[in-house]
């Protein structure tokens, strides 16, 4: 690919990041939870577009109603009649609510106090009632990157759309258990100068998002990237799922739209497209426009309290970044510090951490012992599970162990190894220790061969030697007592 002059196409670039939160639904109080068995009930529907706040029916929305499919809804017992459309919405969900409210605040947005929840019209089934809920709540935000400010136009609180099964023969086929999960919506601004910088916001949304109170997994977040050069019609790539791509998208997407205009075309058009694989986009269908959002008549504006404002900031979690350097300070390597996020470990790693001051030896055994021995003795996933669970219930006990010197450090995983064969947490704690006096012997044979290291030097090879027999405090006693007769 050719050397790009973003300036001089007169790029224009933004993302609209999409995130399911961690709570129920967002208008009634069904769990969010995707099941995999098989559903109680099906409803077959077919629906039709209306016109919209202007008196418009929307292109996006008349173009899908000619297609004259059949959808079929799958539903369980963890659905209601709201999914079904055949009951009014309830109050929006105050816990997804403060959830978007911090992710706001984090983005330096300010919060709108009174706003109206809207109908979004979507006629491709994916909505039982032809419409998605949506609702502004924070506009006018920033973020900073080493390539200059990136503006947040507005952060949406919204419903997510079923969950498509199979498609063919006229017919696509949803399952409910998906519709009505709470989303928020993040708009950024244009202020996008390359596709680097695309990435690199991606990425720092995403950061922000995962110090909130969200979902975790594949499929938990959507991006697109809006994409446009001087001349051409905005195109909204969706398909995201991993930022690495996002540069080679928005390259070929805008060598796409310099052949439109190099080779004359015309009747261009905004459009909706797809990311593909290699990183080229395909048609998917026409760019929604306002036609197709209206008032929803069945809930009343949303009045967001100065109160709940004020303690949400008072809840307002920390920022990964901060978080991260907080661990760095305790001694842990970004590795460690990965998995503890990545695994939503932290308050858990923070409270047993107040039972044994030693955070690698913490850390280690709530994710990587706990992990390894359970993969080795559990035959299935629901055994892997149940062993995960029981070591982690005895974790603040074998803790407890290590500091009344019953246990070393370096013995905590053949404790655990013990428990998880079947072995009361008595009996796994009878572990043959070194004899002290041959210990003490040893490690001095071992300095002795290697003069003039540092203490931190030492330990490694004493550690290496010991490969987890005798605790780091009791080594570096002993290191330093060989130090100080130097």
């Amino acid at each position: 690919m050719v050397d790009l002059d973003y300036t001089a196409l007169g790029l224009k670039c933004g993302l609209e990041i999409h995130q399911q939160l961690d709570s129920h639904k967002l208008f009634c109080n069904c769990p969010s939870v995707l099941r995999k068995d098989e559903p109680d009930f099906c409803v077959r529907r077919k629906l039709h577009s209306v016109a919209g706040e202007s008196g418009e029916v929307d292109v996006a929305a008349e173009y899908q109603a000619g297609l004259g499919k059949e959808f079929v809804y799958q539903g369980y017992d963890t659905t209601c009649l709201v999914e079904l459309d055949e009951s009014p919405p309830r109050e929006i969900n105050k816990e997804a609510l403060r959830t978007a409210l911090h992710i706001s605040l984090l983005l330096n947005c300010k919060i709108v106090p009174i706003t109206q929840i809207m109908r979004k019209t979507v006629i491709d089934g994916s909505n039982t009632s032809g419409f998605q809920r949506s609702v502004l709540v924070a506009r006018d935000g920033l973020i900073k990157t080493p390539l200059g400010r990136v503006g947040i136009d507005y952060v949406y609180l919204e419903e997510d759309a079923a969950r498509k099964v199979s498609e063919g023969n006229g017919s696509v086929v949803y399952r409910l258990d998906r519709l009505g999960i709470p989303l928020v919506e993040i708009v950024t601004a244009p202020d996008i100068k390359t596709p680097e910088q695309a990435k690199e916001v991606a990425l720092h949304i995403g950061d922000i998002l995962r110090s909130c109170k969200v979902r975790r997994g594949i499929g938990t977040i959507r991006q697109d990237i809006n994409v446009s050069i001087k001349g051409h019609p905005r195109a909204e790539i969706k398909g995201f799922q991993d930022p690495k791509i996002f540069v080679d998208v928005v390259n070929k997407e805008i060598e796409r739209q310099k052949e439109d205009l190099d080779s004359g075309k015309e009747g261009l058009v905004s459009e909706v497209r797809g990311a593909n694989l290699d990183g080229s986009t395909k048609y998917l269908r026409p760019l929604p426009g306002s036609a197709r959002m209206y008032p929803e008549t069945d809930l009343p504006l949303l009045k967001i309290s100065r109160s709940f404002i004020d303690d949400s900031k008072k809840s307002l979690p920390k920022h990964n970044k901060e978080i991260e350097k907080g661990l760095e300070k305790q001694g842990l390597n970004k590795e460690m510090i990965k998995l503890l996020i990545k695994h939503d470990k932290i308050e858990e790693f923070k409270s047993l951490l107040e039972v044994l001051d030693q955070p690698m030896v913490v850390a280690k055994s709530l994710l990587v012992y706990i992990n390894e021995i359970a993969r080795k003795k559990g035959k299935s996933v629901n055994e892997v599970e149940e062993i995960s669970s029981r070591l982690n219930s005895f974790l603040e006990q074998i803790f407890d162990a290590v500091n009344r010197r019953r246990i070393s450090s370096g013995q905590i995983k053949e404790v655990m190894e013990k428990i998880a064969s079947g072995s009361k947490f008595s009996e796994a704690l009878k572990i043959r220790r070194n004899d002290s006096g041959d210990t003490h012997e040893r490690i001095m044979k071992l300095l002795k061969r290697k003069p003039g290291l540092s203490e931190n030097a030492y330990m490694g090879l004493v550690m290496k030697e010991f490969r987890g027999k005798i605790s780091g405090s009791d080594a570096m006693e002993i290191i330093r007592k060989f130090v100080d007769e130097k």
